[in-house]
């Protein structure tokens, strides 16, 4: 039975799963259903290390903005971000630099809005609710928002949802789309489930996220990397989401953290 929240946008049908109320649910969010929490629990017996998997990209998430505010950096289109919660792109890039703009992109419903909630006081930040496979249509609506000037350099970022694009929507051709909209020097952010790890544990996943509204399709080092065509990848490259140039002591085991993280610069 489809549960009854007043929080729910009308329209919902809450007894779908989908992938952002599961992450959610995976980062100890509020804004998850039963169907969703059901599906999770299926998740985390094919991957007991799910939850940290999930705080291992959204921590990911963090540094690869940062990097970016370092790079020069000051305005940032945000792929599939999913249900807001804590460190969200605009308070980590404004926290650096008050006059940071992102735009973020989705299509659940949920997920918009409450980012719309979130935004309405903050002029520097919006949510468009389009498809990132469709890079026309969001690219269209970054521009009307105002907030992304594409003479200069954009941060694209594309955190844990490259993973949900099937191949034969062209996941190369779609993240060209985008790398063709923006200047030399802005850059791209990819973390994406790969079978290179617990190649048993991502088999159980996908047959898993089958039961969703958003099935997975892991990919291999080389597949993501050609992903970042036209991009020169920085320092560490394609790595494990806990090697991406942590922070302090890492005790985390790379082997076990299921996605691959890269960010790349535009020549």
């Amino acid at each position: 039975m489809a549960e009854q929240v007043s929080w729910v946008p009308e329209g919902v049908d809450t007894g779908k799963p989908s992938a952002a109320r599961l992450y959610d649910y995976l980062l100890g969010g509020g804004h998850n259903f039963a169907a969703d929490r059901a599906l999770a629990e299926k998740f985390l017996k094919a991957q007991p290390n799910g939850r940290a998997i999930a705080r291992l990209n959204r921590a990911f998430l963090r540094r690869s903005v940062l990097f970016m505010i370092d790079e020069g950096i000051r305005q940032f289109l945000d792929l599939g971000s999913g249900i807001p919660t804590v460190g969200n792109v605009h308070e980590i890039a404004q926290k650096a630099d008050p006059e940071s703009q992102v735009v973020y992109v989705d299509f659940e419903e949920v997920a918009v809005a409450h980012s719309q909630l979130i935004l309405e006081q903050d002029p520097r930040a919006a949510i468009i609710q389009e498809d990132m496979t469709r890079p026309d249509a969001v690219l269209h609506a970054a521009r009307e928002s105002g907030l992304i000037d594409f003479t200069r350099p954009v941060g694209v970022l594309t955190a844990g949802v490259f993973h949900f694009v099937p191949p034969e929507a062209g996941p190369e051709a779609i993240v060209a789309a985008y790398r063709d909209a923006v200047p030399a020097g802005s850059y791209l952010a990819v973390s994406q489930f790969t079978q290179d790890l617990q190649p048993e544990e991502m088999a159980g996943i996908v047959e898993v996220m089958k039961q969703s509204q958003n099935p997975m399709y892991p990919r291999t080092k080389s597949e993501i990397a050609a992903l970042f065509a036209g991009f020169d990848l920085v320092e560490p490259g394609i790595v494990p989401t806990p090697l991406w140039r942590p922070e302090g002591t890492n005790t985390d085991d790379p082997g076990k953290a299921g996605i691959y993280a890269a960010v790349g610069r535009k020549r």
